[in-house]
């Protein structure tokens, strides 16, 4: 008898652990949104203007053709006002739906070098020139959680 009874109990908590799980799904208050991903910019000293400018310039066309392309959803940049020492000064911040598949990014760098008239050997080599003035501290990439209606 102790043997049905321990194996009822372990029957009934077998269907218990499989069931709980649907129940908290369903439960979730939560749903997945945009992909947010970060990167966290430190700029030498007497080098902000000049990356402001490239901010604006090539950086904001790219993000243009990739928003206008419905890669990405949105972008902004923020500024940290009080750096501690070690801080990042700007945060770039690029929101998305979804990550593309391998034949697909391809795709799109093609059309991107395209859009912005640059090959490959000068999109690299005016990355090293900014990489003279600024360099990236740190990056985070997050998932909006957006609450069900």
């Amino acid at each position: 008898m102790t043997i049905i009874r321990n194996a009822a109990i372990a029957a009934a908590s077998l269907c218990l652990a499989f069931a709980a799980p649907v129940q908290a799904q369903d439960a979730n208050p939560l749903v997945d949104g945009d992909f947010v991903e970060i990167s966290a910019i430190q700029i030498d000293d007497g080098h902000s203007l000049e990356y402001a400018q490239h901010i604006a310039g090539m950086w904001r066309k790219g993000q243009d053709f990739a928003k206008s392309q419905g890669w990405i959803t949105s972008y902004e940049v923020m500024g940290n006002m009080y750096p501690r020492r070690g801080e990042p000064d700007v945060y770039l911040i690029v929101r998305f739906p979804t990550f593309a598949t391998v034949a697909e990014n391809e795709k799109r760098d093609a059309a991107y070098r395209a859009y912005m008239q640059r090959t490959v050997t000068q999109l690299e080599e005016e990355s090293g020139n900014r990489a003279k003035y600024r360099k990236l501290a740190g990056s985070m990439l997050l998932r909006e959680l957006k609450f069900k209606k």
